[in-house]
């Protein structure tokens, strides 16, 4: 769809995020629920300014529903690796269709990245970083650059490199919210039910935690729940919540 005119119009005029803003908004949010936050977010000083980004897995259901019941109109972005579960497409189409989503951003892949860096479709097999660079974080890249601020549904429950989460990160010079940081994954279930939402069809089968079908396998007990992502491989992010080191060269 095309981009709202409240952002094109605003946009180039705004400030950035510094570290200390996303530290004045942690502070200032302490203790308000996620619905609560959100809303004050999405209709105040965030209006027109900020996207959710969805990988529309395991869990996305509860922050898109919070979010269409705010502003069905928000653009959620969807970043469309060309290696997805096909179960995952349809479940995206299906939980749109639920909540009334109305601005879907599908990005993918830049085909001339892919010819030159991927033209096999198998450089997750030798290089799962260098995949994830080039259909992933540049595609998000691309997708937020009309935006100030964006949503990300990361939990701190779901790995030990996360626990510390906070609800608000400076990420490049934008405001980016985890709005479910602090919750655990008994208060997600009792949200689902709650509000009946459907589940990703993968979750019954093992999956608790779904990304690009060649590198996600099942959770075994007692592991985390992104325990499966990656597996085999000293590799726990896919890169777009890893800040790229100065001088560095995030795709390539």
């Amino acid at each position: 769809m095309a981009e709202p005119a409240r952002n094109r119009d605003r946009i180039d005029t705004l400030p950035a995020f510094s570290v200390a803003n996303a530290a004045a908004m942690e502070a200032r949010f302490a203790g308000v629920p996620a619905p609560e936050m959100l809303r004050t977010l999405l209709t105040g000083m965030l209006a027109g300014r900020v996207a959710s980004v969805s990988s529309f897995g395991a869990e996305s259901a509860v922050l898109l529903h919070m979010v269409a019941a705010i502003d069905r109109d928000i653009p959620v972005i969807f970043t469309n690796t060309q290696q997805m579960f096909g179960e995952t497409l349809a479940y995206r189409d299906a939980l749109v269709e639920r909540l009334g989503l109305t601005d879907l951003r599908v990005v993918r892949p830049d085909p001339r990245l892919i010819a030159a860096r991927d033209a096999e479709g198998l450089r997750w097999s030798y290089d799962p970083d260098g995949c994830c660079a080039i259909r992933k974080v540049e595609p998000l890249a691309r997708a937020l650059e009309p935006f100030d601020a964006w949503i990300s549904g990361r939990k701190g429950f779901q790995a030990g490199t996360r626990a510390a989460l906070p609800r608000f990160e400076e990420d490049q010079g934008r405001l980016k919210i985890n709005p479910l940081a602090d919750w655990a994954k008994p208060q997600l279930d009792a949200y689902f039910a709650e509000h009946d939402l459907p589940r990703h069809p993968l979750e019954a089968d093992g999956y608790l935690s779904i990304g690009c079908a060649p590198c996600t396998s099942k959770v075994r007990p007692g592991e985390d729940p992104r325990a499966g992502r990656w597996r085999g491989w000293d590799k726990i992010e896919c890169g777009i919540h890893v800040a790229p080191r100065p001088g560095e060269d995030p795709i390539f």
